[in-house]
């Protein structure tokens, strides 16, 4: 489905992002042993050694970033991998979330008084 481009503004929106890449305001998974991984892809992980417990603290971070961001954040995929090594967690859960929702990109259009396309 193609767009109307006169209604595309040419105005750049400055995105603060800290060192991470995402937006300072982002709630940040809270157990250490997760974590919002680099870029290209913007993986969140969750590790532990009972599922249900990272599945758990996945569904309470999307809560909390979904309130932040005032919409759902767009998941991609869901990954869930093992790691057998002595001393690491065993189970790994990955969502590939959008980039520009982890940067804040729908909260500074609606600052910006933009709508945030669909």
């Amino acid at each position: 489905m193609l767009r109307d481009a006169r209604g595309v503004s040419e105005e750049t929106i400055q995105l603060e992002l800290n060192d991470a890449g995402v937006a300072p305001g982002l709630p940040l998974p809270t157990d250490p042993r997760d974590q919002v991984q680099d870029v290209p892809y913007r993986p969140v992980e969750f590790r532990d050694d009972d599922l249900s417990a990272a599945l758990e603290r996945c569904a309470d971070w999307l809560r909390k970033a979904g309130r932040w961001l005032g919409e759902p954040v767009d998941v991609i995929s869901i990954h869930l991998d093992y790691d057998e090594r002595d001393g690491f967690p065993y189970y790994d859960v990955k969502l590939l979330c959008n980039e520009e929702d982890l940067a804040g990109a729908p909260l500074a259009l609606r600052e910006h008084g933009d709508t945030v396309p669909s």
